[in-house]
């Protein structure tokens, strides 16, 4: 019985080590820190679609305010929210960013059809133009 116990041991470290992170709800997980949009990629046929954000960095607060900023330094500032939805059997996670520079009263929304977490500090969000998918590289 002793044996059965400290082949557990090392099993039982190995779980509870580890980040618990998908455990959290999306809006827990995006909270918390500053997010830099890294790389966009599409793929698929039909016209292009030019997304307001193709580089910067987030800051997403639990209040549901967001703050935005360019590779030029210009700040916005705006909300964000996620929402549940299905898809036939799947579950989607959409989030929605719409910010404002108040200097040049400038504003910037965008609607991700999806998202998902690929870590503890990284996830991507979809767009869906058409026959074509747009994704949306972050990391923390």
């Amino acid at each position: 019985m002793k044996k059965i116990y400290l082949a557990c041991i090392p099993a039982l470290l190995l779980i509870t080590s580890c980040s618990k992170d998908f455990l959290k709800s999306y809006d827990r997980r995006l909270t918390g820190g500053t997010w830099e949009l890294y790389d966009v990629n599409n793929f698929g046929l039909g016209s292009r679609y030019n997304s307001p954000f193709t580089s910067g960095k987030f800051t997403f607060e639990s209040s549901g305010d967001a703050t935005y900023v360019n590779d030029q330094g210009d700040v916005y500032t705006g909300s964000w929210d996620i929402r549940n939805s299905w898809q036939g059997d799947e579950r989607q996670q959409t989030l929605f960013v719409s910010v404002l520079n108040f200097q040049t009263q400038d504003m910037i929304t965008e609607y991700f059809d999806d998202m998902q977490f690929t870590g503890t500090n990284r996830f991507k969000a979809f767009v869906y133009s058409g026959g074509r998918t747009y994704t949306f590289k972050f990391k923390r």
